[in-house]
């Protein structure tokens, strides 16, 4: 079948809207319709050249719609099902898998850097020659192939434009503070970095009921959102001594849980600093693969447990029906998050945005 989709051929260039083929399903594909596909920064990291991946590729990692068709060993989806596509499916068997680390998992590892599926192949074409997948999604495209694993029902009920945003920012930041730290009730979080991320850190700060929420940013803007999504202190990064200013909040402790999501290297280093001894640090942003990162030594001892993340401790079987029901019983801020809607032909448009730091969440809205 043919479809449009979103094509990088090379870095540094244009998207180009071009129409692509998939050959047909393989035994435990899942074809999804996409209804929605966010912009995510890891997206712009592969467009700018700082996250390599093998061209011409379609992105999108972040994408929702409803399932077309499956292959003849599917088990966990059927047609008309509405789903949530995780960037991070696992085979369910492998070392990893078996230790229950799916992050982790061995054939997604081994290649999905390669822009393949779990089997080490593609289905994508265009103009007759091999189209790579993006973290196993590819949803800046009118349908997508993922493993079943990588295709989660959630409720009906749920718009597209905000089930598709609980497929990596929503996911990674809500988990980090639910499912990867340690927020007992009444805690003091300090949330490092208002992004797409660090907000839905602040949201699942505040669903573990922590006390006091410190958001930390050096934009106004990002940090008057903050305090919709559940902060209760601001500390402008760059006007404030931030580490001054955090202590003098926590009766010169610091912060009991820190969540760094800001992914920058002045931010790690400021992550250690601010966490109070025996708490957690845990990082959810990221740089360059082969940058360096310093810190002062004296900030990491006292016992703190540091951990790094990349999806929130995703379950996804688990973890997406659950945001998508918070967000149904008024629990869970996603319509806050999309500053642009936009159709696959303004996508070049969306990522200049993101470019100049307007949007939190631009979304490509595709139709019925």
């Amino acid at each position: 079948m043919q479809f449009r989709a979103a094509v990088l051929h090379r870095v540094n260039a244009p998207l180009s809207i071009e129409t692509v083929e998939i050959t047909g399903l393989k035994p435990t594909d899942v074809l999804v319709r996409m209804r929605a596909s966010g912009l995510c920064h890891t997206d712009l990291e592969v467009i700018q050249g700082q996250l390599a991946y093998p061209l011409p590729i379609v992105l999108g990692h972040e994408g929702a719609g409803v399932v077309e068709a499956v292959g003849s060993e599917v088990t966990l989806v059927r047609p008309g099902d509405h789903v949530v596509c995780s960037w991070n499916p696992s085979c369910g068997h492998c070392y990893y898998c078996d230790r229950g680390q799916p992050i982790l998992c061995e054939p997604f590892s081994r290649h999905q850097p390669q822009g393949h599926l779990l089997d080490g192949t593609s289905r994508m074409t265009v103009g007759g020659q091999k189209l790579h997948h993006f973290s196993v999604v590819s949803s800046h495209a009118e349908y997508c192939v993922v493993p079943e694993t990588g295709a989660v029902p959630v409720p009906k009920e749920i718009p597209f434009d905000r089930a598709c945003l609980i497929g990596c920012g929503v996911m990674t930041g809500v988990g980090g503070a639910a499912r990867i730290a340690r927020i007992p009730a009444g805690s003091t979080v300090a949330v490092l970095g208002c992004g797409a991320v660090g907000l839905n850190a602040i949201q699942g700060a505040r669903l573990q009921e922590a006390e006091r929420i410190i958001a930390i940013d050096r934009d106004p803007e990002r940090l008057a959102m903050a305090t919709e999504f559940g902060a209760t202190h601001l500390v402008r990064a760059g006007e404030e001594d931030v580490v001054a200013r955090v202590k003098e909040l926590t009766q010169g402790r610091g912060a009991d849980c820190v969540l760094e999501s800001a992914g920058h290297v002045d931010a790690y280093r400021l992550s250690s600093e601010i966490t109070r001894s025996g708490g957690d640090l845990v990082w959810l942003g990221k740089v360059n693969v082969d940058r360096d990162v310093a810190f002062r030594w004296g900030s990491l001892m006292g016992e703190k447990r540091i951990t790094r993340s990349s999806y929130g401790g995703a379950r996804p079987r688990r973890d997406f029906p659950w945001l998508a029901r918070l967000y149904l019983a008024g629990k869970l801020k996603l319509d806050e998050l999309i500053t642009m809607r936009i159709g696959l032909d303004e996508i070049n448009v969306g990522f200049a945005a993101m470019i100049r730091g307007e949007a939190v969440r631009t979304v490509i809205e595709f139709p019925q």
